[in-house]
């Protein structure tokens, strides 16, 4: 009887093992999938395939990669692993494992295909290094931004402290387009306005410049200081006006524009210093 159960036990194993033979075959079948690479972190890929968005190969040191060549596509030419970039459509053989992620035993591509995905590679390389640049600048500029708001805010603040002041006469030059040298006939007008305030007990002298709103910001604010210190220089230089007697110059840039902004006209009437002759009130009533 126990020699009898001895053989059943041991044929029915038998058979079981023979039975989970063709389950870990299925198990270890080589499979071949075709997609496009998606990321490549270095020994795992992400390939795009028809039936997935996202599948995950393993590449190990006994991965073959290569390239296949000629008309039949028959020859192959073997590649380094470097090759594998995002872009590149592959041709993946190897088998999956628990995980559902395949163990690459070779991987193939075309000659022209990695050419096409080397293009598109340098294509990007190329705009992330503009958009760098281009964010590099953009800072740059909203730094160049809140200074010269800073420098405006100053000005303003600066000057709204003349609230205690008469204003006795008043010059404003116009100035071409981008340009800040004076046009010779604000030549005369600026030395009867130095005169003028030399006559007015214990007088001060108002620079502030400007310009329209067209172009940078940046070099609108430039703009308007050059404007303020030329006018300045011309009335310590030729109208001998004492440099005690002068507020230092402001530089309004677009800020204060005179009407609209949209014609000619318009514009021509923000490229402008105003110059004025100032007198405290407190003196004044002496």
């Amino acid at each position: 009887m126990v020699q009898f159960n001895i053989r059943r036990i041991t044929r029915l194993a038998t058979v079981w093992s023979f039975a989970l033979i063709p389950l870990a075959a299925i198990a270890a079948e080589s499979v071949k999938v075709e997609g496009l690479i998606k990321a490549r972190d270095g020994n795992t890929m992400i390939l795009q395939t028809k039936d997935s968005p996202k599948l995950v190969v393993q590449l190990t040191d006994d991965t073959k990669v290569g390239q296949v060549q000629g008309m039949l596509k028959a020859r192959r030419k073997e590649m380094s692993m470097a090759a594998l970039i995002p872009g590149l459509a592959v041709k993946v053989e190897g088998t999956y494992d628990n995980q559902n992620q395949l163990l690459a035993k070779s991987v193939s591509f075309k000659g022209n295909d990695l050419k096409r995905a080397e293009s598109i590679q340098a294509g990007l390389h190329e705009t992330k290094e503009q958009t760098k640049q281009n964010k590099a600048e953009l800072e740059k500029q909203q730094q160049q931004v809140s200074a010269n708001k800073a420098a405006i805010d100053a000005a303003v603040a600066r000057f709204g402290q003349l609230d205690d002041y008469y204003i006795l006469d008043e010059v404003t030059v116009y100035f071409a387009n981008g340009k800040v040298k004076i046009d010779p006939k604000y030549a005369p007008q600026l030395m009867a306005l130095a005169q003028k305030a030399k006559n007015v007990n214990g007088y001060m002298i108002e620079v502030k410049g400007y310009a329209s709103a067209v172009g940078s910001t940046e070099l609108n604010q430039k703009l308007s200081e050059d404007r303020a210190n030329e006018v300045t220089n011309i009335l310590i230089q030729q109208g001998n006006i004492p440099l005690t007697r002068m507020l230092a110059p402001g530089a309004m840039g677009e800020s204060h524009q005179v009407g609209g902004n949209q014609t000619e006209k318009e514009q021509a009437g923000n490229r402008r210093v105003v110059v004025r002759v100032l007198q405290n009130k407190a003196i004044a009533g002496v």
